[in-house]
């Protein structure tokens, strides 16, 4: 039902939540009115139909008056002159809060259109983690847009509202219950991204039913007849499912409209909990069940609050059926998701929620303290909320609810983010196994810790949680960074030696106000991962103004003089890939004599002294640092080896295949023979 004049608003509002104050929902509606004046939608209906059109929406979910006034001032902050301290004066803080976070980041100049979409998407997780109404809000703003999508003229703008919304609000509204929400939307972005495939598989519903294959009256008349001669008093109702869920399903399973046998769902809603056991029984006793596709989420809720049974039967005429078997209140839960709660709250009878439902936002506000940017915690959030659940406990029975492929270091950050950083070990049910093991329904979890592990990089190889890959993430960073200042410090204490004098920190100071840091570790930091030259800090900290040809010929002799006088810098805790890494031209082997060039934004990389490419770098001298290899360091390294062999019968044989590539460990000798080592090899016939 679309909502497209105040007087129909005020309809639905008196019937679904009569203690709602009116008078400040048709205040909104004229300040709202007024400021968008002559605006008028792609359609061409006033503008003013669609935050009319948003709040009937949420009114239908019985939400409370000031989610209705911000849904009808939700664009005028906006798309009008309205300012947010005008909202606040005339409605008061809650709504100015409420607006302010569904209100778009229309104004920040960003690189991309995904970095606006990942920063909007940020503003919105802050803004619902200290109101979810924000996210009801923007769901039914999002939802009617979608409904009138098809007046937008550009096909590539359609295309990206339906992509965002199938990639981030279809599982948004899935995340707070509001299934019927989630179903819509999925199923509006379906339509314009895949036309096609959405007319087909309406065409194929069409025909079952065209031609006496609709079974769900008949179903309906089984099931009913089946509770009321076992003395179960129940309401039930039939459907059938979405186009966008029976393809979703053909994708998954790659089969088929044809095989796709449960397109057909039940839902069976009883008085208590008892009766949906015993409506269980007596529907598994009249008809075979299939095994694997019974789930009871009322002894285990969802994260979002659903309870619900649901069993999957062969019903009459041997078609496969899905019935879900719920309570009265699970079924209001299920109806209205987290908008029940100010419902319930404002009619001051009873809390639908316990806090658990708002147990995933608080989740996404961790991965966004861990992320370094907006798309990065985009990316993970989306991981976040793909993917089936499976839940494990811990030795103390507490339930933990996980994606789907979880593995015990998803399960170790979901327990606490420090267990997570020091995770060593983990026994599934008693056994030890490795932590990239993957968990499944009912597994009990013990993780072993211990004070010196860190994250390990290889963790991101298998974990499947956004909130721990962001963590391993951020490891990584502070791991990279540390990396970053020791090499940035070993430069700066070379440049001073070659200017004969020791370094003090305090002499940074010149170059801290040049470059505008705060901090000497941030300058060392830059410094190493060659943001700035050791011309450049060369330049601030000892030459005299003059100009950039005098500077270039200043710092030279200087340089000779450090050759003398410095020591190389030593290769210690090599991570691959962050302050310092091997050149693949040479593949520096250890023993080899080495030197290194600082790269912007990776650190050094490494080269053979005898590397072809250095040439490139012979005018950039400020670029070169001194390395050894350190001794005490266990690296592993990839090895070139081209071998020349007789073609004899059983020569080729005793070497690996042909342009196999595996890494060799350390220390390492030319020969193949006397120490373990791999190989790339070049096999020629002569």
């Amino acid at each position: 039902m679309t909502i497209a004049r105040l007087i129909d608003l005020a309809e639905v509002v008196r019937a679904n939540t009569p203690n709602t104050d009116f008078d400040r929902i048709e205040c909104a509606f004229r300040f709202a009115d007024e400021h968008h004046g002559k605006q008028v939608r792609a359609s061409g209906d006033p503008y003013i139909s669609h935050p009319l059109a948003v709040a009937g929406i949420l009114a239908q979910k019985r939400l409370d008056g000031a989610s209705l006034a911000t849904a009808l001032l939700h664009d005028t902050v906006e798309d009008t002159n309205a300012t947010l301290k005008e909202v606040q004066d005339r409605f008061g803080e809650e709504v100015a809060s409420l607006v302010d976070g569904v209100t778009k980041l229309s104004k920040l100049e960003l690189r991309s259109d995904q970095s606006k979409q990942a920063e909007n998407f940020r503003k919105l997780v802050i803004s619902m983690s200290r109101d979810i109404r924000v996210l009801l809000v923007k769901l039914a703003d999002r939802l009617h847009n979608m409904r009138t999508l098809s007046y937008i003229g550009k096909p590539e703008k359609r295309q990206r509202i339906a992509h965002e919304t199938m990639e981030i609000y279809a599982p948004l509204a899935g995340r707070v219950g509001l299934q019927d929400w989630r179903d819509e939307l999925a199923d509006l972005a379906f339509a314009e991204l895949h036309p096609e495939a959405r007319r087909s598989v309406i065409a194929r519903l069409n025909y079952l039913r065209d031609h006496g294959q609709n079974l769900v009256e008949h179903v309906l008349t089984d099931l009913k007849a089946l509770l009321r001669k076992e003395g179960v008093d129940a309401e039930i109702v039939g459907r059938e499912k979405l186009p966008h869920s029976i393809w979703e399903k053909m994708k998954k399973k790659n089969v088929p409209f044809e095989q796709i046998t449960d397109i057909m769902a039940f839902r069976v809603v009883v008085d208590d909990v008892a009766k949906c056991y015993q409506a269980l029984g007596h529907i598994h006793g009249a008809y075979p069940a299939i095994l694997g596709r019974f789930k009871d989420y009322i002894s285990v809720p969802k994260s979002n609050g659903y309870r619900s049974l649901h069993t999957t039967v062969m019903g009459p005429g041997n078609l496969r059926i899905e019935v879900q078997i719920r309570t009265r209140e699970m079924h209001e839960i299920a109806e209205y998701g987290v908008a029940a709660h100010w419902y319930y709250k404002e009619a001051g009878s009873r809390e639908a929620t316990d806090g658990q439902q708002f147990s995933w936002v608080r989740g996404l506000v961790d991965i966004l303290d861990q992320t370094a940017s907006s798309e990065e915690f985009l990316e993970h959030t989306r991981m976040e909320m793909y993917q089936d659940q499976v839940f494990c406990f811990t030795p103390k029975g507490e339930l933990i609810s996980l994606p789907q492929g979880a593995t015990p270091v998803d399960f170790a950050y979901a327990v606490h983010s420090d267990i997570g950083d020091t995770c060593v070990g983990a026994k599934v049910n008693g056994k030890l196994l490795p932590l990239r093991s993957v968990l499944q329904n009912g597994d009990q979890v013990e993780i072993t810790t211990s004070k010196t592990r860190s994250p390990s990089p290889e963790w991101l190889r298998f974990v499947v949680t956004g909130k721990a890959q962001a963590r391993i993430r951020r490891a990584m960073r502070l791991q990279q960074r540390e990396q970053y200042i020791q090499l940035g410090r070993e430069i700066v204490r070379n440049l001073f030696a070659a200017n004969s004098t020791d370094l003090k920190e305090r002499a940074l100071g010149p170059a801290l106000d040049h470059f505008g840091y705060r901090d000497v570790n941030d300058l060392y930091a830059a410094v190493g991962e060659g943001l700035h030259s050791e011309r450049e800090l060369g330049a601030c900290l000892f030459v005299p103004a003059q100009s950039s040809d005098e500077k270039v010929v200043s710092l030279l002799p200087a340089r000779r003089h450090r050759q003398e006088k410095k020591q190389p810098v030593a290769i210690r805790g090599l991570i691959p890939g962050l302050a310092l890494h091997f050149a693949r031209c040479c593949h520096p082997l250890p023993g080899d004599p080495i030197v290194g060039i600082v790269t912007t934004g990776k650190g050094v990389t490494i080269h053979t002294a005898d590397c072809a490419s250095l040439e490139s770098f012979h005018h950039t001298p400020e670029r070169w640092l001194d390395v050894s290899w350190d001794p005490d360091a266990a690296t592993a390294n990839t090895a070139r080896l081209r071998v020349i062999v007789e073609n004899q019968p059983a020569s080729l044989p005793t070497f690996p295949p042909a342009s196999r590539r595996i890494t060799a460990t350390s220390p390492i000798c030319a020969s193949p023979t006397g120490r373990k080592t791999s190989w790339r090899c070049k096999s020629t016939s002569r």
